[in-house]
Protein backbone atom coordinates (compact mmCIF):
# COMPACT_ATOMS: atom_id res chain seq x y z
CA UNK A 1 0.00 0.00 0.00
CA UNK A 2 1.34 3.64 -1.14
CA UNK A 3 0.57 7.21 -1.28
CA UNK A 4 1.07 8.26 -4.81
CA UNK A 5 3.82 10.84 -5.74
CA UNK A 6 1.13 13.01 -6.51
CA UNK A 7 -0.33 12.89 -3.34
CA UNK A 8 2.60 13.35 -1.86
CA UNK A 9 4.23 16.35 -3.95
CA UNK A 10 0.31 17.99 -3.95
CA UNK A 11 0.66 18.34 0.14
CA UNK A 12 4.54 20.12 -0.23
CA UNK A 13 3.33 22.30 -2.88
CA UNK A 14 0.26 23.45 -0.64
CA UNK A 15 2.85 23.73 2.49
CA UNK A 16 5.47 25.30 0.27
CA UNK A 17 2.49 28.21 0.30
CA UNK A 18 1.84 27.83 3.94
CA UNK A 19 5.09 28.89 4.33
CA UNK A 20 4.76 32.12 2.74
CA UNK A 21 1.48 33.50 3.74
CA UNK A 22 2.35 37.03 3.27
CA UNK A 23 2.20 36.84 -0.30
CA UNK A 24 2.08 34.21 -3.56
CA UNK A 25 4.75 31.91 -4.56
CA UNK A 26 4.99 31.03 -8.17
CA UNK A 27 5.50 27.58 -9.98
CA UNK A 28 9.11 28.61 -10.54
CA UNK A 29 9.79 28.63 -6.63
CA UNK A 30 7.75 25.75 -5.79
CA UNK A 31 9.78 24.07 -8.20
CA UNK A 32 13.08 24.99 -7.29
CA UNK A 33 12.08 24.59 -3.79
CA UNK A 34 10.49 21.22 -3.67
CA UNK A 35 13.21 19.44 -6.37
CA UNK A 36 10.46 19.09 -8.55
CA UNK A 37 9.90 20.35 -12.59
CA UNK A 38 7.57 23.37 -13.18
CA UNK A 39 5.27 21.11 -15.90
CA UNK A 40 4.74 18.91 -12.81
CA UNK A 41 3.97 21.97 -9.87
CA UNK A 42 1.75 23.67 -12.62
CA UNK A 43 -0.02 20.31 -13.11
CA UNK A 44 -0.49 20.21 -9.63
CA UNK A 45 -1.41 23.68 -9.05
CA UNK A 46 -4.11 23.17 -11.41
CA UNK A 47 -5.85 20.49 -9.61
CA UNK A 48 -5.83 22.00 -6.48
CA UNK A 49 -6.55 25.28 -8.04
CA UNK A 50 -9.58 23.57 -9.58
CA UNK A 51 -10.75 21.85 -6.15
CA UNK A 52 -10.25 25.23 -4.06
CA UNK A 53 -7.42 24.75 -2.47
CA UNK A 54 -5.62 27.45 -4.11
CA UNK A 55 -5.67 30.65 -5.92
CA UNK A 56 -3.96 32.61 -8.17
CA UNK A 57 -3.26 35.56 -9.20
CA UNK A 58 -1.44 36.58 -12.65
CA UNK A 59 0.85 39.35 -13.65
CA UNK A 60 4.23 41.03 -11.75
CA UNK A 61 3.23 39.91 -8.48
CA UNK A 62 1.46 36.76 -9.55
CA UNK A 63 1.68 33.40 -8.12
CA UNK A 64 -0.28 31.33 -6.19
CA UNK A 65 -2.00 31.29 -2.33
CA UNK A 66 -4.17 29.04 -0.10
CA UNK A 67 -7.41 29.99 -1.14
CA UNK A 68 -8.28 28.92 2.66
CA UNK A 69 -6.91 28.91 6.19
CA UNK A 70 -4.18 26.17 6.70
CA UNK A 71 -6.58 25.08 9.69
CA UNK A 72 -9.39 24.73 7.91
CA UNK A 73 -7.96 22.07 5.12
CA UNK A 74 -8.03 19.06 5.95
CA UNK A 75 -5.44 16.28 4.84
CA UNK A 76 -7.96 13.63 3.95
CA UNK A 77 -9.44 15.78 1.34
CA UNK A 78 -6.32 17.02 0.19
CA UNK A 79 -5.32 13.44 -0.42
CA UNK A 80 -8.60 12.22 -1.93
CA UNK A 81 -8.64 14.90 -4.47
CA UNK A 82 -5.05 14.18 -5.50
CA UNK A 83 -5.62 10.34 -5.57
CA UNK A 84 -8.39 8.81 -4.57
CA UNK A 85 -9.17 6.56 -1.14
CA UNK A 86 -7.54 3.44 -0.75
CA UNK A 87 -10.39 1.60 -0.47
CA UNK A 88 -13.64 3.03 -2.42
CA UNK A 89 -17.37 1.75 -1.88
CA UNK A 90 -17.55 1.04 -5.84
CA UNK A 91 -13.83 -1.26 -5.71
CA UNK A 92 -15.51 -4.47 -6.07
CA UNK A 93 -17.85 -3.05 -9.52
CA UNK A 94 -14.37 -2.31 -10.97
CA UNK A 95 -13.66 -6.13 -11.12
CA UNK A 96 -11.34 -7.29 -14.07
CA UNK A 97 -10.85 -10.74 -13.79
CA UNK A 98 -12.30 -13.23 -16.55
CA UNK A 99 -15.81 -13.87 -15.17
CA UNK A 100 -18.76 -11.24 -15.17
CA UNK A 101 -18.86 -10.44 -11.42
CA UNK A 102 -15.88 -11.11 -9.09
CA UNK A 103 -16.82 -14.96 -7.78
CA UNK A 104 -16.42 -13.89 -4.17
CA UNK A 105 -19.21 -10.74 -4.00
CA UNK A 106 -21.86 -12.15 -1.25
CA UNK A 107 -18.61 -13.72 0.48
CA UNK A 108 -15.13 -11.74 0.04
CA UNK A 109 -12.79 -12.53 2.90
CA UNK A 110 -11.05 -9.44 1.88
CA UNK A 111 -13.57 -6.60 1.69
CA UNK A 112 -14.02 -6.12 5.66
CA UNK A 113 -9.69 -6.22 5.76
CA UNK A 114 -9.78 -3.09 3.30
CA UNK A 115 -12.65 -1.05 4.76
CA UNK A 116 -10.99 -1.29 8.66
CA UNK A 117 -8.18 0.00 6.99
CA UNK A 118 -9.54 2.59 5.51
CA UNK A 119 -11.53 3.84 8.45
CA UNK A 120 -7.85 3.69 10.54
CA UNK A 121 -6.57 6.20 7.72
CA UNK A 122 -9.60 8.16 7.79
CA UNK A 123 -9.19 8.66 11.77
CA UNK A 124 -6.08 9.89 11.62
CA UNK A 125 -6.13 11.73 8.23
CA UNK A 126 -9.38 13.49 8.90
CA UNK A 127 -7.88 14.91 12.49
CA UNK A 128 -4.97 16.31 10.25
CA UNK A 129 -5.06 19.58 8.68
CA UNK A 130 -1.85 21.66 6.86
CA UNK A 131 -1.29 23.54 10.14
CA UNK A 132 -0.66 21.04 11.83
CA UNK A 133 2.04 19.83 9.18
CA UNK A 134 3.06 23.56 8.78
CA UNK A 135 3.65 24.04 12.99
CA UNK A 136 5.04 20.92 13.12
CA UNK A 137 2.27 19.59 15.39
CA UNK A 138 2.76 15.76 15.35
CA UNK A 139 0.15 15.48 18.00
CA UNK A 140 -2.07 13.28 15.48
CA UNK A 141 0.94 10.42 15.53
CA UNK A 142 -0.70 7.72 17.49
CA UNK A 143 2.15 6.32 19.81
CA UNK A 144 3.24 2.63 18.35
CA UNK A 145 2.35 -0.50 20.32
CA UNK A 146 5.44 -3.10 18.98
CA UNK A 147 3.88 -5.69 20.68
CA UNK A 148 0.22 -5.33 18.94
CA UNK A 149 1.71 -7.31 16.32
CA UNK A 150 3.67 -10.08 15.11
CA UNK A 151 7.07 -9.58 13.45
CA UNK A 152 6.97 -8.36 9.85
CA UNK A 153 8.59 -11.14 7.57
CA UNK A 154 10.89 -9.87 4.98
CA UNK A 155 12.17 -11.72 1.87
CA UNK A 156 11.46 -14.56 0.25
CA UNK A 157 10.77 -17.00 3.05
CA UNK A 158 10.52 -20.88 2.97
Amino acid sequence: MKFSAQEAYGLRCLLALGRHPEGSVTISEIARDEGLTEPYVAKLMSVLRKEGYVTSTRGQAGGYTLERAPQKIRVSDVLEVLGGRLYEPGFCERYSGHEDACTHNDDCSLRPLWQSVQVAIDRVLDGVTLAHLLEGDHSFVAPIQLSAAPPRRTGGGS
